[in-house]
């Protein structure tokens, strides 16, 4: 993708205003400046908004505050309403709970394809680690370092090949058994694309509500391109009081539909607000 086409990274939020705070420093640190960052908040508390403004004081990165009224898991709807107001030809979606290495903004540039959505992954953090994290840590990208991440209690996993891939990560992207699914931590595609499927299906709630995008996206014709290895995310802890049985079922049958019918719109996104 050009240079100069400008991207609009999307990433939810509700009331975590500490992680907030160490994500949009992982992006004041990008070595590709030529973005927005749209905070979609899912009617979080005053505290967030107090963040948010604290950095577009500091920082010489656009960023829109997009907020809605707490009325439980509305993740999907205020995405929608991300994507609306996304300035951006190009769309980068990520959590307000992982932080960005420095060049996370460049490899989604580099790598993206029309015709093609791509596909990354996270290192998920302990709860010790994720609050030891600073400004400097993710300033000079230590946080991203297996070592500083073992010598601060994070145990070795394979997962630590995503953050020293180095030379290699192009070849494992290829040769790694992982599909490449709309992963909603670090995923990206164009707008058109977004909106050509009428953006998240609201009826969503928590459970494999990105894989449905991505597969519509699929039934669409935009294939998933495999980027894990080289756009690093690390994934700060968290508890998920949201979760639940009946919501994942829910879930599971409305992918089940799209897969059977090979849908590509819902009925349930973007558009219904514009009726």
């Amino acid at each position: 993708m050009a240079t100069e086409a400008k991207i609009s990274v999307i990433f939810s939020t509700y009331n975590s205003p500490k992680w907030l705070e160490k994500v949009l420093w992982g992006f004041d640190c990008q070595t590709d400046d030529n973005f927005e960052i749209v905070v979609a908040d899912d009617g979080s508390k005053e505290d967030t908004q107090r963040v948010i403004e604290k950095f577009a004081a500091q920082s010489s990165v656009p960023v829109k505050h997009v907020w809605q009224e707490d009325d439980g898991f509305q993740k999907c709807k205020i995405l929608n309403k991300a994507i609306v107001e996304a300035e951006g030809e190009y769309l980068v979606f990520t959590d307000g709970d992982c932080v960005p290495r420095n060049d996370f903004i460049a490899v989604h540039r580099q790598q993206a394809e029309a015709g093609r959505f791509l596909s990354g992954g996270y290192l998920k953090l302990n709860m010790p680690v994720s609050q030891k994290v600073t400004r400097e840590d993710i300033k000079y990208g230590r946080c991203f370092v297996p070592a500083w991440l073992r010598d601060n209690g994070m145990p070795s996993s394979k997962g630590f090949m995503k953050l020293n891939a180095g030379r290699l990560a192009g070849m494992l992207n290829k040769i790694t058994p992982t599909k490449p699914t709309w992963n909603g931590h670090n995923a990206s595609c164009f707008k058109s694309d977004a909106l050509r499927i009428n953006g998240y299906d609201e009826r969503l709630r928590y459970g494999g509500l990105d894989r449905e995008f991505g597969e519509r996206l699929e039934n669409a014709g935009i294939a998933g391109k495999q980027i894990r290895y080289s756009a690093v995310v690390v994934h700060l802890d968290h508890a998920r009081g949201y979760e639940s049985k009946e919501t994942w079922q829910n879930n599971r049958d409305i992918r089940q539909a799209v897969k059977d019918g090979k849908l590509v719109e819902t009925q349930f996104g973007i558009k219904q607000h514009r009726l």
